[in-house]
């Protein structure tokens, strides 16, 4: 995995835990938490959307946050557990998977001139 794609994965940690912050927030810290983490989920999201094929980010970030946030509310704030909710996120994580693995790591031609 590059850099690049490393970078997905943590704007999307970032995104669980604003996501969760949202709903669970209650102090003026827990704000502010959630509010620092949408800012570094979005900012690393565009860092990497122009590295990388913007769609496939997109959608690699957002599943990979869906799945984060399901587990993350069954295992710290009491979401029942239901196996249907553990089949369809091995579902949705194979699906990003392949996703990430027909879709090529690119140079943008007009970014030649930039350092890498």
């Amino acid at each position: 995995m590059g850099k690049n794609w490393l970078l997905v994965v943590i704007a999307a940690v970032f995104e669980v835990v604003w996501v969760a912050g949202l709903k669970h927030a209650d102090s003026v810290l827990t704000w502010a938490i959630t509010a620092v983490a949408i800012l570094i989920s979005f900012g690393v999201l565009i860092y990497s959307g122009k590295r990388l094929p913007t769609s496939t980010v997109y959608a690699v970030f957002v599943g990979l946050g869906t799945a984060g946030t399901v587990i993350c509310e069954m295992v710290l704030f009491g979401e029942p557990f239901s196996w249907a909710k553990v089949v369809l996120i091995a579902v949705l994580l194979a699906g990003i998977i392949g996703l990430k693995l027909v879709t090529h790591e690119h140079e943008d031609p007009r970014k030649e001139g930039e350092a890498a």
